[in-house]
């Protein structure tokens, strides 16, 4: 371009064109200049050198080239536009080439000294252009944010001025006018009236505008009303925009009311809103930045989500600045960012009426760094690593250590900024935590710092534990067998996972043997052996581990061979010996040994002499009865064994009875002498049966003198290879690696009775042998698996088998909890089954059938068993809901074994004839069971005639823990005969029992004792309860005298007691009879009320027929009220207190004080009924011989008198008496008492029944309203006065003529009996007896 002097304007032009051919163009515009003279012609020009293209194009392609034109005269500009503007186009050139259009966009004119290049309508100045180069704002204010239209000079390169692009203006303007709804809605009139009227000023004032294309009212608001709207131009400017407002203003009616000042613009395209950093993280500090190309610094942020315009604060910080005098720029810092800073912030701009909003939402993210919480670190020098890792990719700077504890423990860190984790390695020796400080928590503190300060820590919890030591005592330990010792290992420290001992070979030390205690600053573990055994010799290894970390300690243990005194055999255990002759005796062990061994008798000491038969080692010495200096005497003889260490041992006793030999008839070398009858008992090992020394029998055999020959009398031997394994199983619990050994055990013992099962059958002491093996293990395990609960049940199958039973009555003879000692054993055993991950075991045999099912989820299925045996005809079934199980710990194991013969086993072991031919179904469950629980049993019952079916389990704790069928807790739900439904509360063995001796109460007899009952213990109660309130009504009236005051006290008494004891009685017999399942404690506490009351009722009768004799016998005697009515209530309630206390006390702690079925005293493991039978019967004796007494007193005549007709009249008086004093004085009890024992005859229990509801009634009628006092008090307290009038003459009259004269003995003595002279009418004191009544649903004494 030339020189501003020589060039007096320019013009640039487009041209677009079409071509073939593909142009290659250089990199850079290169503008060529052509000065045009004033007569040249006006279509030179000179064009822009094209970019060359080296490719070919086969389709046709557009180009647009920029042409600049100077003109030295400014005339030339229109005639050229003109020119260009008559051109038809498109303009074809040579070849495919052809022009399209030729736009003048540029014209620069001199102004002054400076040259204004102005674009033409519809083209601006890029928006760079505007920012950097100097721009006409006088001349030419262009619209914000958008391209300018003039500059102060020409660039030197392009881009010139572009074809602008339209523009839409969202403005709004307020009218002055009230609002209506109906602007809301775009179909109503006035919406449509406001919207034309609107529009059309509108197009007529921002008409004006270059590049207008129309305006659009696009809705009202209130706020008097605000019209939005939208124009469409292409470059508008602020000078225009405001000219075009005046014009819409000034074209609307005074109608509309538009503020002029109310114009508003907004835009939010034009600015730059930018975030750093970008991806935010909680405690970061978080610039947003609002740029803007305008000269303004009118800017406000705002935080959408609160609607609050941020100020300046600690947490905010805004900075608004403009930059070259170009660029409006805006900071706001937030500090510290959390997530409740995050959502949408707003920057606005103002400039005149334009806004300019730019909205940037933001997140934060939480920082997550993960470490274990806790862990504990021994102090043993070793390095252990604490890692932290963040969980977000975050661009961490730095990450730092910190500590915080009693104990100073510091680390080494090693981060790896790349992989957003660091480690701290620890390497704690033992001075830096000693034992004192063991267990002391440290908390560690990792931080990561990000570079715009974001901050995430994690503290773990670090616990030292310092390196057990360990010191055992006592120093040395040498024992003997049979002896105890124990050791002690102290830990100085507390903390320990798991404590154990071991031998030297490896083998753990079974848990039973040792105990474990923590204390704060330290530990002990102590092991302790009762009965050392050779197996306990040995070096043991005391270990306390914690995580990998071990502590150990030895202990040296030396075990002296020395013989138990259980297996120390001797022979004879007693003999007679011949004060001439001699006798052999010998004490033999298992093992050899270096023992002294010597025989004692008293101070007596005798030597020994050793035999060696194969494993057995006998001491023998020949004893010679002459030797000593005495005869006709037993004496004792011991062996005593000394071993190596010095300790000793004594045999069991030898009894030996020294005698002259007169009466001497029973000779065998072997068995030895005795007289006739005489009873000795011998070792099997040591009697006539064959025996082999490798394998002895066991046991013991009883030998009877009758005539001249030894006869048996009782075999208890033990078949020799089950005594081996008695021996073997005694040995086994004294052993420390029993459990290791039980397994293979408890296989050989199944093998060997399952082929022993012969001999078994026909020898009570192997089958005891036998039971007594199994007891012994069953308490062993802790844990049994599916193959040893197959062996133990295998076992059972033998000896619970038919061939077997007459075997067990034979056993039982002679040991009563054989069969209840094996029972609990096998429940043992079920208990301890495990079955883990295997299938749930199930066993099959003739004799046991079992089913186990293990609890794997939250929602397990209802447990269901049923066991057929077909050989006895038995079934049952077991149910438990799902919803009990629900309730049990996960992988709980429940059992259930079936046993078709033990019943009648069980039932001979107690003596009981009630039992039912039925299973015994034991169940159990591993785990202690704390919430509620229901089992349902069905039973197959081949016994269904004959009595009431009881649900029944078997109690070990009855009978002084030998066991007993007991029914608390269960009950029958159904039963049709031949099966019964039993349901209970408990887990254990149950079975059914049929009660004989009660009636059934579906029949006919059992609903007529209930109807008896129930109607006449409530008829009784009502009765009471009139006595009671007509004793108040009246009493004033009728207690005048000391002893119408004593009489009417026990009256009072007697009827309270039995009222309450009755009350009580019905109460608990109408639970029981709904087949409740009563509270044990509640049962308990009723039977002490309901003992204790009628007790009470007969002392009080006792003390009535005792005030009865006191008056007629002591008649010169007087006693105070107080002092007979204190010795009254210590006798009516006192003497029953005590007798019912002591009951309780010597009963309830083994669970014998109420029966089996109902809430009563027990008959028949402690007799505890007896404690009221026998006052019982006492008082109705001793009420008798009062009776007797003082019908003889009254009946005596005096020395001299004779019998008149008053005595004949007294004869009435005297039956009058008894009549009343008889059920008074308890005489109904007699027929109680029959009931109490089992097989009564039905008829009493009716008897009974009947006469005890009645005893209420007989208390109303003859105690209280028979006595003519009693009728005056009424009749005077309810003022009948007519017949009350007419009654008193009456007896006015009656009193007129004495009853018994004064000449008459009798008369004598009734007079001396009550004090008075004269006449007196008697009023008898009648007394009562009390019912007890206590069966299933009757109400009888007994079942």
């Amino acid at each position: 371009m030339k020189s501003p002097k020589r060039t007096t304007l320019c013009l640039m032009f487009i041209v677009i064109y079409s071509s073939k051919a593909t142009l290659n163009w250089n990199l850079e515009s290169t503008i060529h200049p052509l000065s045009l003279h004033e007569y040249e012609p006006a279509g030179e020009e000179a064009l822009r050198q094209k970019r060359a293209v080296a490719t070919k194009s086969p389709t046709a392609e557009e180009y647009t080239v920029n042409i600049e034109i100077s003109f030295e005269n400014a005339s030339f500009l229109d005639p050229i536009k003109a020119y260009l503007n008559s051109l038809s186009f498109p303009i074809h050139g040579n070849n495919t080439d052809q022009i399209l259009s030729i736009n003048v966009t540029t014209v620069c004119r001199p102004a002054g000294n400076e040259i204004w290049c102005s674009c033409e309508t519809g083209y601006g100045w890029p928006r760079e252009r505007c920012l950097h180069s100097l721009t006409c704002q006088e001349h030419d204010v262009f619209l914000p944010g958008h391209h300018c239209s003039c500059l102060k000079e020409l660039p030197t390169k392009g881009p010139f001025c572009l074809l602008q692009e339209d523009v839409t203006l969202n403005m709004r303007v307020r009218l002055n006018v009230g609002f209506q709804e109906d602007l809301m809605n775009t179909s109503s009139a006035l919406y449509r009236s406001y919207k034309t009227d609107l529009e059309t000023a509108f197009r007529k004032g921002y008409g004006i505008l270059p590049g207008f294309k129309g305006v659009t009212v696009t809705g009202f608001k209130s706020g008097s009303v605000v019209v939005t709207y939208e124009v469409k131009t292409t470059a508008p400017s602020l000078e225009l925009i405001h000219k075009a407002n005046e014009q819409v203003v000034q074209s609307l009616n005074q109608t509309y009311k538009m503020d002029y000042n109310s114009f508003q613009a907004l835009t939010s395209n034009e600015t730059k809103f930018s975030v750093t950093p970008e991806i935010i993280f909680e405690g970061d500090t978080v610039s947003l930045v609002c740029e803007n190309e305008l000269l303004s610094s009118n800017v406000s942020w705002r935080y959408e989500e609160q609607q609050l315009e941020i100020q300046n604060s600690s947490k905010f910080s805004i900075y608004t600045a403009v930059f070259n005098n170009m660029t409006s720029v805006s900071k706001l810092t937030i500090r510290n960012i959390t997530p409740g800073d995050a959502g949408e912030y707003v920057c606005k701009l103002i400039l005149d009426i334009f806004e300019y909003e730019g909205k940037k939402k933001i997140d934060v993210m939480p920082i997550q760094i993960l470490a274990n919480e806790e862990m504990k670190v021994m102090c043993d020098n070793n390095p252990v690593s604490l890692n932290c890792c963040s969980q977000s990719n975050v661009n961490w700077s730095k990450v730092e250590w910190k500590q915080e504890g009693k104990i100073s423990i510091p680390g080494t860190p090693e981060t790896d900024i790349d992989s957003s984790c660091s480690r701290y390695t620890l390497k704690a020796d033992g001075t830096q935590c000693p034992s004192g400080s063991s267990g002391t928590t440290v908390v560690y503190t990792c931080e990561f710092i990000s570079a715009y300060g974001a901050r995430g820590s994690a503290n773990m919890k670090v616990t030292f534990i310092s390196v057990a030591n360990l010191t055992m005592t006592p120093d040395t330990i040498s024992v003997s067998e049979g002896q105890n010792f124990s050791i002690k290992c102290i830990s100085d420290v507390s903390n320990y996972d798991e404590v154990y001992w071991n031998t030297s070979a490896g083998i753990k030390i079974y848990q039973r043997f040792y105990t474990t205690r923590r204390y704060p600053d330290g530990a002990e573990s102590v092991l302790t052996v009762k009965t050392s055994t050779r197996e306990w010799n040995g070096t043991y290894h005391c270990i306390f581990r914690y995580k990998n970390s071990y502590s150990i300690a030895t202990k040296d243990v030396v075990v002296h061979p020395l013989p138990l005194e259980l297996n120390i055999m001797v022979d004879p255990l007693e003999a007679t010996v011949l004060c001439s002759g001699s006798h052999h005796i010998k004490c033999c062990i298992e093992e050899d040994g270096d023992y002294k061994v010597t025989f004692h008798m008293g101070s007596l000491s005798l030597p020994a002499e050793k035999e060696v038969n194969k494993k057995q080692v006998c001491y023998k010495h020949n004893f010679s009865a002459n030797s000593v200096s005495w005869c006709s005497k037993t004496v004792d003889v011991y062996c005593h064994f000394t071993n190596a260490a010095n300790n000793s041992v004594w045999s069991p006793s030898m009894k030996l009875n020294l005698v002259p030999g007169e009466n001497i008839t029973c000779q065998d070398p072997i068995i030895g002498v005795g007289e006739p009858g005489k009873v000795i008992q011998k070792l099997c090992r040591f009697s006539n049966i064959p025996s082999s020394p490798d394998s002895p029998v066991g046991g013991i055999i009883t030998y009877k003198c009758v005539g001249s020959q030894w006869e048996e009398k009782r075999n208890d031997c033990i078949f020799a290879p089950v005594n081996s394994l008695l021996q073997m199983a005694k040995a086994l619990i004294k052993s420390p690696s029993q459990d290791e050994k039980l397994p293979t055990y408890l296989k050989d013992l199944s093998i060997s009775i399952d082929k022993a099962e012969h001999e078994i059958s026909s020898s009570p002491g192997s089958l005891g042998a036998i039971i007594n093996i199994l007891d012994l293990l069953s308490t062993v395990p802790t844990e049994v698996n599916s193959e040893t609960m197959m062996h133990v049940l295998s076992t059972v199958n033998v000896i619970l088998g038919k061939p077997v039973l007459n075997t067990w009555k034979v056993l039982q003879q002679r040991w009563t909890n054989q069969s209840s000692q094996l029972l609990h054993s096998v429940e043992r055993f079920s208990q301890a089954l495990q079955s883990g991950d295997s299938p749930p075991l199930s066993f099959f045999r003739t004799n046991v059938q079992m089913s186990s099912m293990v609890i794997k989820s939250s929602h397990p299925k209802t447990y269901q068993q049923r066991f057929v045996f077909p050989h006895f005809d038995l079934w049952g079934n077991v149910v438990i809901d799902k919803s009990y199980l629900e309730k049990l710990q996960s992988d709980s194991s429940i059992v259930t074994m079936a046993f078709p013969t033990l019943q009648a086993i069980l039932a001979q072991d107690i003596q009981e004839n009630n039992f039912a031919d039925s299973l015994v179904m034991t169940t159990t469950v591993n785990h202690n069971i704390t919430m509620p629980f229901r089992i349902s049993m069905t039973f197959k019952n081949n016994s269904p005639s004959g009595g009431k079916t009881q649900c029944v389990f078997w109690n070990f704790r009855l009978a002084d823990n030998t066991g007993g069928w007991d029914s608390n807790g269960c009950y029958v739900e159904e039963g049709d005969g031949d099966n019964v439904t039993c349901i209970c509360d408990h887990l254990t063995s149950f079975s059914i029992l049929m009660s004989p001796d009660s009636p059934d109460p579906s029949s006919l007899l059992g609903i007529l004792l209930d109807i008896i009952s129930y109607v006449g213990v409530g008829f009784s109660i009502l009765s009471l309860a009139a006595c009671l309130v007509v004793e108040a009504v009246v009493w004033k009236s009728v207690t005048k005298n000391r002893t119408s005051y004593m009489r009417h006290t026990c009256i009072v008494n007697i009827a309270a007691s039995l009222l309450i004891a009755n009350t009580w009685f019905i109460v608990v017999a109408a639970i029981q009879g709904n087949h409740y399942i009563l509270c044990k404690t509640a049962c308990v506490a009723a039977t002490f009320f309901i003992h204790f009351f009628y007790l009470s009722v007969f002392f009080w009768m006792l003390t009535l027929g005792l005030m009865l004799f006191y008056r007629l016998v002591f008649i010169l005697h007087e006693t105070s009220r107080s002092t007979q009515k204190a010795i009254a209530f210590c006798l009516g309630y006192g003497c029953p207190l005590a007798i019912s206390v002591i009951t309780l006390g010597a009963t309830q702690p083994r669970e014998v004080y109420t029966r089996k079925n109902v809430c009563w005293l027990n008959w028949e493991d402690t007799k505890a009924l007896l404690a009221f039978a026998i006052p019982a019967l006492i008082i109705v004796v001793v009420n008798i011989t009062i009776t007797i007494v003082v019908i003889t007193k009254i009946l005596r005549p005096s020395i001299g008198d004779k019998p008149c007709k008053q005595e004949k009249s007294s004869l009435f008086q005297i039956s009058k008496s008894i009549g009343v004093l008889t059920p008074l004085l308890g005489l109904t009890w007699g027929f109680g008492l029959t009931t109490v024992f089992p097989g009564t005859n039905l008829v009493f229990h009716i008897i009974f029944a009947v006469l005890n509801v009645f005893q209420g009634l007989f208390i109303l009628l003859f105690g209280c309203l028979w006595d003519l006092k009693v009728q005056e008090a009424l009749l005077n307290k309810f003022s009948l006065s007519r017949w009350s009038s007419q009654h008193s003459k009456s007896t006015s009259l009656g009193s007129s003529t004495p009853v018994f004269s004064m000449s008459s003995p009798i008369s004598r003595r009734f007079n001396n009996l009550f004090g008075k002279t004269g006449t007196y009418n008697v009023s008898t004191p009648e007394t009562t007896s009390s019912s007890l009544e206590n069966s299933s649903s009757a109400y009888s004494l007994l079942n």
